[in-house]
């Protein structure tokens, strides 16, 4: 099968990319997956990468799961880890970028940079949390895991363009026209292109 992407179907604003060509783009943006948590409900939701990454099972995709299954496939080292720093940095609000490790279905382990958002209610608690996950196993040099958080990340408008694409993604929903869904996981492939060529911020 071929796997390359059709970037025809881009310039001609014919958007009838199949599933496949879309997900191979992905990968080789190092985008791999996008996810949206729901704080009040407790509940997660990825796409198939970040599902197969993160749980190892890419049927759970687009399914609200929960607790400990969320995070199944994450190095077993960096379970609590992941837990305590991403409960800070979620009830700090804001952006956030999170690099931690998970063991593929083939036992190697791949290292994972998670941008995401976290939106505060009025009163200040977490409402809900979106991003993507970047695959930095190629470009990852020794060195701990890490969190950053608020004013320590920039805010600059290629940032503010992946929150509306994210946002955007959500909102359209799987019962939006297929040319429109494609043309969005277009927008977020060279956006998450470009964070992954920018490197970790």
């Amino acid at each position: 099968m071929d796997r390359r992407f059709d970037s025809s179907a881009a310039t001609s604003g014919r958007f009838s990319v199949p599933h496949e060509r879309l997900h191979a783009a992905l990968e080789a943006s190092c985008v791999v997956g996008t996810w949206d948590l729901d704080h009040a409900r407790q509940v997660i939701v990825y796409d198939a990468g970040a599902a197969q990454l993160l749980t190892g099972d890419p049927d759970l995709a687009e399914k609200e799961i929960s607790g400990l299954i969320a995070i199944a496939a994450v190095h077993p080292a960096d379970h609590d880890w992941l837990i305590g720093h991403v409960g800070q940095v979620t009830r700090a609000g804001g952006l956030f970028l999170v690099e931690y490790r998970v063991i593929a279905e083939d036992g190697t382990v791949r290292w994972l940079l998670s941008r995401g958002r976290t939106y505060l209610s009025e009163a200040g608690h977490p409402l809900r949390s979106c991003g993507i996950l970047i695959d930095i196993t190629e470009m990852h040099h020794e060195g701990e895991r890490y969190v950053l958080s608020g004013s320590r990340l920039s805010d600059d408008p290629l940032e503010r363009a992946t929150d509306l694409a994210l946002a955007l993604k959500q909102t359209l929903g799987p019962d939006a026209p297929a040319g429109v869904r494609a043309a969005a996981d277009l927008l977020l492939i060279n956006l998450g292109q470009t964070l992954a060529r920018v490197g970790r911020h």
